[in-house]
C-alpha cells in the first residue's frame, strides 16, 4: 500500500511540474510575439513617418475642417531656391490659411518667382480651396521686419518661420494644437536658455546657452522665432510698445530680434515659453550661429535687453510636448 501511495504521489508531482513547465513556457512565448509584434509594429511607424513627412497624416483629419486655422510668417533673404521649397512644402499643411513672406530686399519679387510661387500654393488645393500668399513688401533692411504688424492677417496664431527650416505639416499641426491650449505664450521647436554668469560675481549678469546647454541641463528660458507659434498682438506690442532702443538695437547689429520677441512675450506673461519635439530639416547654408563668437554676442544682448527691462523677465522651464500618438517612448 504504501508503496503505491508513494508511486501515485510521485506521478502527481510529475504532473504538476509539467503543467507548470508547460504554463512557464507559453507565457514565455506570448511575452516573445508580443515583443516581436511591437517591434514591427514601432519601425513601421516610424518609418511611414519619415517616408511621409512632406504629407499631411491620416491623424490630422479628424479635426474638423471649420477650426480656425493659423498663419506663416516667413523671413527670407535672395535665396529663392530655398523660399521656392519651403511655400511649396507648407501649402499642403492641412489648417494653414495664409502664408505672410516678410520682404526686405531692395528690389521687389521678380515675375517669375511670384509666378512660381503662386502655381505652387494652387497645386496644393484642397476642395478647390488653397492656401492665401502675401508679400509683406518692406523699404528699409531691418530684422524687426519680421514682428511687424500685418493689416491683413485672418488668424490670431502666427508661426513665425525662416525660409531655411522644414517641419513636417504633422509636427507643425501639433504644435498648433499646443499653442491653442496657451495661446498667450510661444510654442516652438527650438529652445536656448539663460543662467547667471557666477564667475562674474554679479547676479545681474547673465550668458546664453545654445542648444547643448539647453540638452546637458534639461531646462530652457526661450523658444526661437525661427520656427514658433505666437498670437498676433505681439506684432503691435514688438513694433509700438516695446522699447525703441531694443529695435535700434537689432537693426544695428542684424542679431537677437528672436531674444528680443521672446523678452516681450516673457514680461507681458510672467511665464515660460512651450518647446515641442519635433524632425528639423536644414535645407539652407550653415547660419551667423556658426560663426565665432556668436554666443558672445548673443549674451550681451540678454544683459542689454535686461538692463532695458530693469530686470530678467525669462522665466525657466523643463517642460517638452511631445505627441505620444506618434511615440513610444516618451
Amino acid at each position: 500500500m504504501r508503496g503505491s501511495c508513494w508511486l501515485n504521489r510521485r506521478i502527481e508531482q510529475r504532473f504538476r511540474l509539467l503543467a507548470i513547465s508547460t504554463v512557464k513556457s507559453v507565457k514565455i512565448k506570448l511575452l516573445l510575439c508580443c515583443c516581436v509584434a511591437l517591434t514591427l509594429l514601432a519601425f513601421s511607424t516610424s518609418g511611414s513617418t519619415f517616408l511621409l513627412w512632406n504629407n499631411q497624416t491620416s491623424s490630422l483629419r479628424r479635426f474638423p475642417d471649420s477650426r480656425k486655422g493659423y498663419s506663416i510668417v516667413m523671413n527670407t533673404w535672395k535665396r529663392y531656391d530655398l523660399l521656392k521649397q519651403s511655400i511649396k512644402h507648407y501649402s499642403s499643411c492641412p489648417r494653414l490659411e495664409s502664408v505672410h513672406i516678410v520682404w526686405s530686399e531692395p528690389n521687389p519679387p521678380s515675375e517669375s518667382l511670384l509666378k512660381f510661387l503662386h502655381q505652387a500654393v494652387k497645386s496644393k488645393a484642397r476642395d478647390g480651396q488653397y492656401v492665401k500668399l502675401r508679400f509683406d513688401i518692406n523699404k528699409e533692411d531691418s530684422l524687426n521686419n519680421r514682428f511687424k504688424e500685418i493689416d491683413d492677417l485672418e488668424t490670431d496664431a502666427v508661426f513665425s518661420i525662416d525660409d531655411d527650416v522644414i517641419f513636417p505639416c504633422s509636427s507643425v499641426e501639433f504644435a498648433f494644437d499646443v499653442w491653442q491650449s496657451a495661446p498667450d505664450a510661444m510654442v516652438g521647436f527650438v529652445p536656448r536658455v539663460h543662467w547667471v554668469d557666477s564667475l562674474n560675481g554679479n547676479d545681474n549678469v547673465f550668458k546664453y546657452g545654445g542648444w547643448w546647454s539647453v540638452w546637458w541641463t534639461g531646462t530652457y528660458s526661450m523658444v526661437l522665432s525661427k520656427a514658433a507659434f505666437f498670437h498676433k498682438k505681439y506684432f503691435i506690442l514688438y513694433t509700438n510698445e516695446m522699447p525703441s532702443s531694443i529695435r535700434e538695437y537689432v537693426t544695428k547689429n542684424r542679431n537677437c530680434e528672436d531674444i528680443a520677441m521672446s523678452f516681450l512675450v516673457a514680461n507681458a506673461t510672467g511665464a515660460p515659453p512651450l518647446w515641442v519635439k519635433g524632425k528639423i530639416f536644414e535645407i539652407g547654408s550653415t547660419g551667423i550661429s556658426s560663426l565665432g563668437g556668436h554666443s558672445e554676442r548673443r549674451s550681451e544682448c540678454v544683459n542689454i535687453f535686461t538692463a532695458v527691462y530693469g530686470r530678467m523677465p525669462l522665466v525657466y522651464t523643463s517642460v517638452k510636448a511631445v505627441d505620444s500618438r506618434n511615440t513610444w517612448f516618451w
